[in-house]
């Protein structure tokens, strides 16, 4: 009862971001309406890094204890963070396209954002050639530790050591926050909405993974 009316909560409060990122929020200052993306790229790429982060500790509690479900965790939570940065990056090319004139053009934030998503797909292409359930789980938990160490410099650190066209509305090093005051409160709305959906969709596919393995388990007996 109690999860079911927490996902309402967070269906009705997408539902409202969404409507308030049209709505309610003004259009950005030299951006106009194409900045409301931002409250949905932002928060998708927050979520990928969450999943990440969420993947590795799966993967140390794994080679710690040794325990399946630690590394099954692990893949799932990779898999959650991958389609997120898939996204993400589809709504920063939509972005590209209508401020650049063009979908893609290898900016350093693209191109660190490329260089992200190659890293954790060659996470799964290990996953897939290595037969054996322990030795896959044991080099999976160890790359995906490695992985996540890149994930800091290539979000955080690299798209703001190089130049980029890449604008930054939201916050400036230089400035501290750059965003009118409606147009906060409903990006932090969609931050804690894209939150409280990736714990949703992880809640999901983990249930589903269980009843799978069990009849696996089932299967195999």
């Amino acid at each position: 009862m109690v999860f079911l009316v927490l996902k309402i909560i967070i269906a009705l409060w997408m539902a409202l971001v969404t409507i308030a990122a049209f709505i309610y929020a003004p259009p950005a200052l030299g951006l106009g309406d194409l900045a409301r993306i931002i409250f949905f790229h932002v928060p998708l790429a927050w979520v990928s890094v969450l999943a990440y982060l969420i993947s590795m500790i799966y993967s140390i509690r794994y080679l710690k204890k040794g325990m399946m479900i630690d590394d099954r965790k692990a893949a799932l939570n990779g898999e959650i963070g991958l389609i997120f940065t898939v996204l993400a990056t589809l709504t920063g090319s939509i972005f590209a396209r209508y401020t650049w004139g063009m979908f893609w053009n290898w900016d350093p934030r693209e191109s660190s954002i490329f260089v992200l998503l190659l890293i954790y797909c060659a996470y799964f292409v290990l996953r897939s050639a290595v037969e054996d359930e322990t030795r896959r789980a044991r080099m999976a938990s160890v790359f995906s530790i490695i992985a996540f160490i890149s994930v800091p410099f290539l979000v955080f650190i690299i798209p703001r050591v190089y130049a980029t066209l890449h604008p930054d509305p939201i916050i400036s090093v230089e400035s501290g926050f750059q965003m009118d005051a409606k147009m906060f409160q409903v990006f932090m709305a969609s931050l804690v909405g894209f939150t409280g959906l990736y714990a949703w969709i992880a809640n999901i596919v983990s249930r589903i993974s269980s009843v799978t393995t069990g009849m696996e388990g089932e299967e195999n007996v």
